[in-house]
């Protein structure tokens, strides 16, 4: 399939025409930025189109967020909790997390669901993008932290970025 230089000429006009009503200016520098930005905001807007074109079920998203949502307030009065205690009964570590999500965007997605929950903390993504580096504040068992990412976050992730 040939691209075109202006996959939507209205939205071209409409980056053209909000430019330079922005800048108050008609001058040759204006318009040309003005004319670069009718060209370059078309072509990610049609790259983002087809990108969410790929996306799965979402409506897996409802119950995913209110998921997460209640998982970030029972990990805030946990990590509290903790860091009010003492602090030799903590046992903080890094885990690897083997993943199944092969889609980057479902990958990017986990990463941020980590790292907004509060005692996790996304690390590293290796090369091959197979496994994830986690710190975790607390982790008595590695293999039980592993599970739970996996079957809470990553599980409903996969449905969404297939």
């Amino acid at each position: 399939m040939r691209r075109r230089i202006f996959p939507s000429i209205p939205q071209s006009i409409t980056v053209f025409l909000f430019w330079v009503l922005m800048a108050e200016d008609t001058g040759p520098g204006t318009l040309l930025m003005a004319a670069f930005l009718a060209w370059l905001m078309p072509q990610i807007a049609s790259r983002l189109e087809r990108e969410f074109a790929r996306l799965g079920s979402l409506w897996v998203l409802v119950p995913f967020t209110l998921r997460l949502l209640g998982d970030i307030v029972v990990a805030n009065l946990t990590v509290a909790r903790q860091v009010l205690g003492r602090e030799d009964r903590l046992k903080p570590g890094f885990i690897w997390i083997p993943l199944e999500l092969t889609n980057i965007h479902g990958i990017s997605a986990l990463t941020s669901v980590i790292t907004l929950t509060p005692g996790t903390l996304t690390a590293e993504l290796s090369a091959d993008r197979r496994h994830l580096l986690v710190h975790c504040l607390h982790v008595p068992d590695p293999q039980a932290a592993i599970d739970q990412i996996k079957q809470r976050y990553e599980a409903p992730l996969r449905r969404i970025f297939p």
